[in-house]
């Protein structure tokens, strides 16, 4: 992967000899004149690599493949290790394991289920917008589940979905649950920030919900100090909206700009503590997160931020669930309705106190002889 040489495309694949395959550019130019982003593209580009990594290996050109290729490359991604979830930290908890103090599972070594349904449809896309003009195989190599688009061709909001079965070589992915970090030990975790900016970062994170490239990208003129809210380019239409934020979190936001300076115009307000003052990345702030966790042995994300903010919202008796909807910026409510869900860790201590309660006896009513009661559940 490559960047574009031109404005339209913004990313492009080469071969080993640094050529460009003209097919895959073809596919991500229309991906990107479509309205995506940059980034989507480069996720799409980074899939269509892998396939004609996987084409290149058995000797077969893109226009040949059939299903046999997309079924090597089902296997493949079932059976081989991810080089992302090699890297190994003394002490840490084996790759698929459960964070014991979080009940978190750590990521699994090889490709996730969601990964490859991605890949699927990546590959899928791009041979049916080559079919559109005529070129490649006239059958898609990715399989289709025609019960799956019978089901979603004519849907109604008030009528329960209808189930439907998925199509040939397609994992089985689960949902995403709510991962919300406890308040005992959101505690403990804001504790550890060692400085105003992280203690303001976190604070905004949880009292907005933004995500996390959202918040990261606000500038000077984004913070309303006297309604309390922030303004942010939301990550699914790029319009900039405002998200709110509690007076706590503007007040460590206030004390690390006092601390801190203010940016140049232009600028975010989010900027690097050493060296030359440089806008803080993505990878930065997950690198304080996680220096954070690791003290703590937990393995919370920054988008945990967001789903804590999300659960706190979502269970508050005084917001309504549309309330919620509007603030998190959710498309469809039934997103939205994951956060009302009551975890394991919310009924421990409910638990606790049924199995210390003793067991109550059976109590018949009186219009029941007590012989014949006797005689069919025994004494």
């Amino acid at each position: 992967m490559v960047e574009g040489a031109v404005p339209s495309l913004p990313w492009m694949v080469v071969d080993a000899a640094n050529r460009e395959i003209e097919a895959v550019s073809r596919y991500l130019r229309d991906l990107y004149l479509g309205d995506v982003s940059p980034l989507t593209c480069r996720s799409y580009g980074h899939d269509l690599l892998r396939w004609f990594r996987l084409l290149w290996s058995v000797d077969v050109g893109w226009q040949q493949a059939t299903e046999a290729e997309v079924a090597t490359l089902v296997g493949w991604l079932r059976t081989a290790r991810n080089p992302q979830r090699q890297r190994h930290r003394e002490g840490g908890y084996a790759a698929g394991s459960v964070n014991p103090k979080t009940g978190k599972p750590t990521l699994a070594a090889g490709y996730a289920p969601a990964t490859i349904a991605h890949n699927l449809s990546v590959v899928h896309g791009f041979y049916a917008f080559h079919r559109h003009f005529g070129l490649g195989p006239l059958v898609n190599p990715v399989p289709e589940s025609k019960s799956r688009r019978a089901a979603l061709a004519h849907t109604s909001p008030i009528e329960r979905p209808r189930p439907f079965r998925r199509a040939r070589l397609r994992p089985k992915v689960q949902p995403r649950q709510p991962r919300a970090i406890p308040d005992p030990q959101w505690a403990e975790l804001f504790a550890q920030m060692r400085c105003v900016r992280d203690q303001a970062l976190l604070a905004c994170y949880v009292s907005s919900g933004a995500r996390a490239t959202e918040l990261l990208g606000i500038q000077l003129s984004d913070i309303d100090w006297t309604t309390g809210r922030l303004w942010v380019i939301s990550k699914g239409t790029r319009l900039r909206q405002a998200v709110p934020t509690s007076p706590e979190a503007l007040a460590y936001l206030a004390g690390y700009l006092d601390q801190a300076g203010l940016p140049e115009p232009g600028e975010p307000v989010w900027r690097t503590r050493r060296g030359p003052a440089r806008p803080l990345s993505y990878w930065a702030a997950r690198r304080i997160l996680q220096r954070a966790a690791d003290q703590l042995g937990a393995n919370w994300t920054l988008h945990d931020l967001r789903h804590t903010a999300a659960t706190r919202m979502a269970r508050d008796q005084a917001l309504t669930l549309v309330e919620v909807q509007t603030i998190l910026r959710h498309a469809h409510i039934t997103t939205t309705a994951l956060y009302t869900a009551v975890g394991l860790d919310d009924l421990l201590d409910k638990l606790a106190e049924h199995y210390q309660r003793p067991s109550e006896p059976a109590r018949w009513s009186q219009s029941y002889d007590a012989d014949d009661i006797s005689a069919v559940f025994g004494d």
